[in-house]
């Protein structure tokens, strides 16, 4: 593709603006859109997303470290899983598959994680007092319960790692639902939203770097994307709490529901 598209942009401009109203990650949404309207290979749409998702959560990730909604030393322990599992995967991907994997087997993954992503995204809401209860009934453990949370939140970062890294699919809402099962007490609503979003921004940047070096980036594809989504998030932004964002949640699941349907069984 060469020079911006208006049709591009537009596009960025109704993902950022549903970022902006709702929080939920632009990797999801972007992907899949151009994958089934503007036909792009799911390997570029998975690439140019990887940028898309890294600049638009840098933005996000600015704030909530102003706001100070962010628990750095969990942070780290994410990156400690994912980050070696972005380079391990990119890797893999490079030495042995030519830079990306087979476009089914890509659709196929892109349109599983699509799924477990809306599930999550309409359960989440409702997880923290369930969750929060089970950790006090659990607090005579709580010595050798602390000892397994790091474990399992570096194995699990590595997985979702790696599950982003092939789709661009999962830094938000997986570690978003991980952290609130493992963090119940020491993290509220707050504190998991801004985690959620710093930890995704050297994740997508890593794998957008990769996925470059894979030549599986469409730079003026990602320039017409951005110069719609930045107005976009703006603008969702300052409607957030003007609407039913339940509403506008279980619709996006939908949708997102949807497009992980036709990518299984296209």
């Amino acid at each position: 593709m060469d020079g911006l598209n208006l049709g591009y942009s537009l596009a960025g401009g109704f993902v950022g603006f549903l970022v902006g109203l709702t929080g939920v990650g632009g990797g999801s949404l972007m992907a899949p859109l151009l994958i089934l309207m503007f036909g792009f290979s799911p390997a570029v749409a998975v690439g140019t997303d990887l940028w898309f998702a890294t600049i638009t959560k840098t933005t996000g990730g600015l704030i909530h470290h102003r706001l100070g909604s962010a628990d750095w030393k969990l942070v780290g322990r994410l990156c400690l899983g994912s980050i070696p599992a972005a380079i391990l995967t990119l890797l893999w991907l490079g030495f042995y598959h030519h830079g990306r994997l087979e476009s089914q087997l890509l659709m196929l993954l892109l349109g599983g994680a699509l799924l477990v992503t809306s599930v999550l995204m309409v359960l989440r809401p409702y997880l923290n007092h369930p969750l929060h209860n089970l950790r006090l009934k659990l607090s005579p453990q709580l010595p050798r319960l602390r000892k397994r949370q790091y474990t399992f939140t570096v194995l699990g970062a590595a997985i979702i790692g790696a599950l982003v890294t092939l789709t661009s699919v999962g830094a938000g809402a997986l570690v978003a639902v991980m952290l609130a099962i493992l963090y119940p007490l020491r993290l509220g609503t707050k504190k998991i939203v801004g985690t959620d979003i710093i930890h995704a921004v050297p994740l997508t940047l890593v794998a957008a770097i990769g996925h470059s070096w894979l030549g599986n980036v469409d730079a003026w594809l990602l320039a017409s994307l951005l110069l719609g989504s930045i107005p976009g998030i703006i603008a969702g932004s300052l409607v957030t709490g003007k609407v039913n964002e339940n509403l506008v949640r279980y619709a996006l699941a939908g949708m997102l529901i949807v497009s992980a349907l036709k990518m299984i069984f296209s």
